[in-house]
């Protein structure tokens, strides 16, 4: 009995309905409850970089995020609409970013009181703070809340006076048009430091960078340096491969051994660079490298050492750490190479090479935290543009400033989406799309319709 009535089509079709509509409940209910997203495109244009999502884990609280935008823009179209879009990626990952759409024209006293000067313009609001935007995209975006998660002002400084590379610097040699760009963008303050005019090093200093002196340092300066390490300050060596000028004392309180000569790197060669640059490939585990992967690149680089046998109980008390480790098939040598480079036994000391450390210790109740890198070179502006050369330095210096948890990547490159096809592709393409499926279907509907005429 019940065959005949499965047979029967209107029950047969009544029972197909009920099952779909079962089944189409179901997959709502758990699409309500089980969120899964996931982004197929070749470019993950529907992503956000894992450097944002960092960044968004880290912010507590509600952001804010007010547009002050009319509903059409004779140049742009629907603003609002390509605003609400971009900030979806965000709110998938933190969901109290609200957003308040306000229209200049019909609201000009806010507008006003808000300061805003074009439509489409934003005010992103946490913790307190706000700082007003009038382009977005991801980079624009995330440094933004980088900006905003620094809860307390960080001050920057580096020492001036002796022909130093200047943070805020654009010459060749400096480190100002990408490094100290990134730093002030990233919510840092920067200034400089005459060790001869100032009495001491200002204890509101969050970082110091030294770099490479052309002058000797007097007595005096070295002692007020070494005062402010004593003390638990933070610092940013830069040391190239020349004389000292007097930072000779502050190796030896640090307890670094610094050997002459620069880093030959064949995998620099190979890569049709010179042979006195050494790339950073691969990179110990450390806060200031954590999920980093960019090869980074240093010029006339000086190898690192520390002190093992150390008999100096404050010595002891730091905590060394390899941030980068270069030239493993390479060598130091004594002599900058005019032609090939050849490895000198009698001379030269064979790679790896450290290029990069950091030093750590407990003191004053508080950490300390100091990054030596054996080149200054690769945040000049010259060189920072190769690699990750300023996203390296500039998480030394969120690491330096106690603000590990915002060390993040900048957003890669975009890749080739372009696809480039032959005749014979796409005519094979055509055929197919045009032809052959369009046959294919008229085949299968005839076959369908005479069956059941039979």
């Amino acid at each position: 009995m019940l065959r005949k009535l499965y047979k029967a089509h209107p029950l047969r079709n009544l029972l197909f309905v009920l099952v779909l509509i079962g089944i189409a409940s179901g997959l709502g209910y758990l699409a309500s409850r089980h969120h899964a997203q996931r982004d197929v495109t070749y470019n993950d244009i529907n992503s956000l970089e894992p450097g944002s999502i960092e960044v968004l884990k880290q912010l507590v609280g509600p952001v804010t995020v007010t547009v002050y935008a009319t509903e059409q823009d004779a140049r742009l179209g629907d603003i609002r609409k390509i605003i609400r879009d971009f900030l979806s990626l965000y709110q998938r990952y933190k969901t109290d970013i609200h957003l308040v759409f306000i229209d200049p024209e019909k609201d000009e006293e806010k507008t006003r009181a808000a300061q805003i000067r074009f439509n489409g313009e934003m005010v992103i609001e946490y913790g307190g703070r706000s700082e007003h935007l009038t382009k977005i995209n991801e980079p624009i975006l995330t440094s933004t809340l980088l900006r905003l998660a620094h809860t307390r002002d960080q001050t920057v400084m580096y020492l001036d006076g002796h022909g130093e590379r200047k943070l805020d610097g654009v010459a060749n040699y400096d480190l100002g048009s990408l490094f100290g760009a990134k730093l002030k963008q990233n919510g840092f303050h920067l200034g400089s430091l005459n060790l001869a005019v100032a009495q001491e090093v200002p204890s509101n200093v969050s970082v110091l960078v030294v770099t490479q002196p052309q002058l000797d340092l007097m007595r005096g300066e070295i002692d007020k340096l070494l005062r402010y390490v004593e003390r638990g300050g933070n610092l940013l060596w830069l040391v190239d491969a020349e004389p000292l000028h007097g930072l000779e004392r502050l190796a030896e309180k640090l307890d670094l051994l610094l050997p002459p000569g620069i880093v030959i790197d064949p995998a620099a060669t190979e890569m049709n660079a010179p042979p006195t640059w050494s790339l950073g490939a691969s990179y110990p585990p450390h806060a200031i490298t954590r999920n980093f992967s960019l090869i980074t690149v240093f010029p006339s680089a000086r190898a690192l050492l520390w002190n093992e046998n150390s008999t100096d109980e404050n010595e002891k008390s730091w905590q060394h750490n390899v941030i980068v480790e270069a030239a493993p098939r390479g060598w130091v040598s004594r002599k900058v190479p005019k032609d090939k480079p050849i490895f000198d036994k009698q001379h030269d000391t064979p790679g790896p090479a450290v290029i990069a450390m950091a030093l750590q210790r407990r003191i004053n109740d508080r950490d300390q935290r100091i990054v030596v890198v054996g080149n200054g070179a690769f945040l000049a502006n010259s060189y920072a543009g190769n690699g990750g050369n300023v996203d390296l330095g500039v998480n030394m210096v969120n690491w330096l400033a106690s603000d590990d948890n915002l060390i993040t990547l900048q957003p890669r490159a975009a890749k080739d989406s372009s696809l480039v096809l032959s005749k014979m592709q796409l005519g094979i393409i055509s055929g197919v799309f045009l032809l052959a499926l369009p046959l294919l279907l008229a085949g299968v509907g005839i076959y369908i319709w005479r069956k059941r005429r039979a």
